[in-house]
């Protein structure tokens, strides 16, 4: 694990009118580490993506990504994020490797590197007889892995994932998340991977648990359980986010 973290927030706040949807949010992520944001609909977790890949800009606080201000240089930081959103954003119409090359073109990658890149990855994710195949022709998993495959072509240092799993079947679930992990191995790669299924951040090296904008524990899954209260992580999960919000040191808060 590298000692400069990959990813460094620090008292983000973002209000839509009288809402908070994030309130003096901080986390450090480091490369190496598969980071679950786990939290209920609702909880912020993408108004938290939103911001950090400057889709919208924060009422307060400072995001830097690999060492850069995504304040003062978005687009040095910018370079160093791959987004799956919640939303599928390919073209049907393309072909699996026109919608990977449109996307290394846009990184200014080699043409001999963008193809390397795809093919190498395509295969990796069991894709490589899809290539020709146009994207409405793939099922909903592969879809999501090539997704995959396109956020990590300029091999970034931090991977976001916003709820990448909805509706997928569980091998499906579970094919994207050993590609993920694989690449955290492979690259040191950061990952936040953003989940309201507890059992996807069960098996995370961390998780970091949010309710109503407001961060409520941050450790390896044992340590968030016991910071909840106990029990198993989706008794302790539930028990913090069915009532008032509550905080890590056990005081009580509303949002507004």
């Amino acid at each position: 694990m590298s000692s400069e973290p990959t990813l460094r927030v620090a008292d983000l706040t973002k209000r839509y009118g009288e809402r908070v949807a994030l309130d003096a949010v901080s986390l450090v992520l480091h490369g190496g580490t598969f980071a679950t944001l786990l939290g209920p609909n609702g909880a912020g977790k993408s108004t938290l993506f939103q911001l950090l890949t400057g889709l919208f800009v924060p009422d307060a606080g400072q995001i830097d990504v690999a060492g850069h201000s995504m304040h003062r240089a978005a687009t040095r930081a910018l370079r160093h994020i791959g987004v799956v959103f919640q939303q599928m954003s390919l073209d049907l119409d393309l072909s699996v490797r026109a919608n990977l090359q449109f996307h290394a073109d846009l990184h200014g990658l080699p043409r001999a590197d963008a193809a390397a890149r795809i093919a190498h990855g395509c295969q990796a994710a069991g894709l490589g007889d899809d290539l020709e195949r146009p994207v409405r022709e793939l099922s909903g998993g592969n879809r999501r892995k090539v997704e995959l495959v396109r956020a990590l072509l300029h091999q970034p240092a931090l991977l976001l994932m916003d709820e990448p799993t909805v509706g997928l079947d569980p091998k499906s679930r579970r094919d994207l998340l050993a590609t993920v992990r694989a690449d955290v191995t492979a690259r040191a790669t950061a990952v936040l991977w953003a989940t309201h299924l507890v059992e996807e951040a069960a098996g995370a090296d961390r998780v970091i648990v949010m309710h109503k904008g407001r961060l409520l524990a941050d450790g390896a899954p044992d340590e968030v359980s016991r910071t909840l209260g106990g029990g198993t992580l989706e008794e302790a999960f539930l028990r913090a986010t069915a009532g008032p919000l509550r905080v890590a040191d056990g005081a009580a808060k509303e949002t507004v």
